[in-house]
């Protein structure tokens, strides 16, 4: 790499005279009159329960499974990165006339009743403008995943399976849509992550259900069963 002191030989340099400076200072600044960079923000939540049917091994005890032993669910769709982190593929959507596939990076936390998935990375393929759009967005996601730990539930017969997730998006608008009003983009941005969370989140519990039907029968091979499909 050159040195600091080399790039400034190659480049010749020379100083406006004071008439230059006072013909310079008339002139209107184009950086003050530049459009300020607009964000839109796109929030969705969405909360889903399903009721399990315990069998010979209690729902809580496979809720409390270290993430090292989790299964990936669906092996199309993800990947384990080391023992809590997994790489998660989401479905193809369209937004305006762009499809976008997010690729997220999330951690597991281990809690009494569950587990916490949160989002650590997301990063956007698709199209060269929509891939150049990663490092101007900001993405939060927590999946907040419990049973009911009742102490006159334990022994119950069917016990509840509950999956809480709120996705906040805040990006920069793109100047292909700075023409559309701000309004009108987070309307549809947040359209498309309830669309997302109303597809996933049931697929997502039904997943999870047959997984501990699976390991509740003594199957200890931890084998995806999902297969892509939505």
């Amino acid at each position: 790499m050159a040195s600091s002191s080399s790039l400034f030989r190659s480049i010749p340099i020379s100083f406006p005279s004071t008439k230059q400076c006072a013909r310079k200072s008339l002139r209107p600044s184009l950086r003050a009159s530049a459009t300020p960079t607009q964000k839109a923000r796109f929030v969705a939540r969405r909360k889903e329960s399903v009721s399990v049917r315990q069998l010979q091994r209690p729902l809580i005890e496979y809720m409390r499974l270290p993430a090292s032993q989790y299964s990936v669910l669906d092996a199309e769709r993800i990947e384990r990165v080391n023992d809590d982190t997994f790489r998660c593929y989401v479905y193809r959507f369209r937004f305006f006339n762009f499809e976008i596939c997010p690729v997220l990076l999330v951690k597991v936390e281990e809690q009494p009743d569950g587990c916490c998935i949160k989002l650590l990375s997301c990063k956007l393929e698709g199209s060269p403008m929509i891939a150049a759009q990663n490092d101007k967005f900001d993405a939060l996601m927590v999946n907040r995943i419990s049973c009911d730990t009742n102490a006159d539930n334990d022994k119950s017969l069917m016990q509840q399976l509950t999956s809480d997730t709120i996705i906040e998006v805040s990006i920069e608008i793109p100047f292909p849509f700075l023409a559309i009003p701000k309004q009108a983009i987070e309307s549809a941005g947040t359209q498309v992550l309830e669309q997302i969370l109303r597809l996933m989140l049931p697929r997502f519990m039904s997943q999870l259900v047959k997984d501990y039907q699976a390991w509740a029968t003594g199957d200890t091979s931890r084998q995806p069963l999902g297969t892509g499909e939505i």
